[in-house]
């Protein structure tokens, strides 16, 4: 079989069997079996390329760590908008578990894709999430008015480490949804299938 199939759907190129791994991508989903019970797909991907897996685990680790000044909720809703735009049913099913893990209320993940009109965003949130959608569709930029208002909720190394974080998602999604990697069931949330911008 060329490609893994889930109940969700197919990946358009299968991980390999796990002793074909090199010993650390093995340590990875080790560990990722013991926190998820399951080996994550775009592990068993990126783990056929165990160097770049390596350095982007390591990017992932230092973006999304307890000293970032973007509060995790805020990267979780980062992550799962930059993951809808990018049509990622694994990384908005991930991010959006995720998400609810660190208090975004369901409510909330619904009206991700209005975050302007919405009530139940702050203003630095829709202004890093404004920044964040203007780096990640092609139709738009980043111009000097998006990264004012963002200047307004946040200093340099913020904005820094944001742009970091969404475009990371940027590889991660765009990775993921160009080989078909599917949703692995993690949210049940309202918007936990890609949806377009």
């Amino acid at each position: 079989m060329n490609a893994i199939e889930t109940a969700a759907g197919v990946a358009r190129i299968a991980g390999l069997p796990g002793a074909r791994y090199p010993w650390y991508v093995r340590l990875i989903l080790a560990a990722q079996r013991r926190k998820y019970g399951v080996e994550l797909e775009p592990a068993r991907l990126w783990g056929r390329l165990p160097r770049s897996f390596l350095m982007l685990t390591l990017l992932y680790r230092t973006l999304d760590r307890g000293g970032s000044p973007i509060e995790p909720a805020l990267r979780s809703l980062v992550q799962v908008r930059v993951s809808r735009i990018n049509w990622c049913p694994f990384c908005v099913d991930s991010n959006g578990a995720l998400a609810l893990e660190r208090g975004v209320t369901q409510d909330k993940l619904a009206a991700l894709d209005e975050f302007e009109r919405s009530p139940l965003f702050s203003e630095r949130e829709k202004a890093a999430l404004a920044y964040a959608q203007a780096m990640t569709d092609p139709a738009r930029r980043v111009d000097d008015a998006a990264f004012a208002r963002l200047r307004a909720h946040f200093d340099e190394q913020a904005i820094l480490e944001l742009t970091a974080l969404a475009a990371f998602q940027n590889l991660s999604s765009k990775f993921n949804a160009a080989l078909g990697v599917p949703s692995q069931g993690f949210c049940a949330a309202p918007g936990g299938a890609a949806a377009k911008a």
